[in-house]
């Protein structure tokens, strides 16, 4: 059966205005004796997870816009180690710097940035368990695109072959996972307001992998 739905993806996306969905190219950022060290540490301070290496247990895709709007400089965002100044917001809970595992350019190009057990800094409380894909844009001027809609659909088919996944959200939702399980932040006040990759984007997306039955988002009393 699962077999079934993914080959019924992979063909609707062959028909699809992407003819990059399904091509995933290895582009790492820099992941050094650091960032490994800075990593361990993230997960110790804000988890209480203690670890040798820092790998995660895939349960959850996050789904976000990177609000840049190129490849390049998205990439070089990430790329850095070390968290720059200029993210004030988030300094102060650790100097790694954020990333994702997955940056998906406007005409549908997937780039896998680090391996999709390690960790990445992309979603408070969650990223212990949590794979990050990135989309390129989410401006006013560049949108998202329905070639990063096709990619979107292929990674989570891709993943969810691979991986226990139970989870596809959108950044904007993540903070319905407060009290959930999964959810591991120690610091009640740190938080920051979301609203990537947008409802209509997520609405679209889930119309895609309906048969994955996939586990409703929690509701927050």
């Amino acid at each position: 059966m699962r077999y079934f739905r993914v080959s019924l993806l992979l063909l609707i996306i062959s028909c699809s205005p992407s003819r990059h969905a399904g091509d995933i190219i290895d582009r790492p950022v820099k992941f050094d004796e650091e960032r490994k060290e800075l990593t361990l540490e993230y997960l110790q301070d804000r988890y209480g997870i203690a670890k040798e290496q820092p790998v995660i247990q895939p349960k959850m895709i996050v789904v976000h816009w990177t609000a840049i709007p190129t490849l390049e400089a998205s990439f070089a965002a990430f790329d850095p180690v070390r968290l720059p100044g200029s993210r004030s917001d988030i300094q102060g809970a650790g100097a790694l710097n954020v990333s994702a595992h997955f940056l998906v350019d406007r005409d549908g190009r997937i780039y896998r940035l680090m391996p999709e057990i390690w960790m990445a800094r992309h979603v408070i409380g969650l990223n212990h368990s949590a794979i990050g894909i990135e989309n390129v844009g989410g401006t006013p001027v560049t949108p998202l695109t329905k070639a990063q809609l096709m990619s979107n659909l292929f990674l989570v088919s891709y993943l969810a072959t691979k991986y226990s996944i139970d989870y596809v959200i959108g950044h904007h939702e993540y903070t319905l996972f407060e009290g959930h399980p999964l959810w591991l932040e120690k610091n009640e006040a740190y938080r920051t307001t979301k609203v990537d990759p947008g409802k209509e984007f997520m609405n679209d997306l889930r119309k895609g992998f309906t048969k994955y039955n996939f586990k409703p988002l929690p509701v927050k009393n």
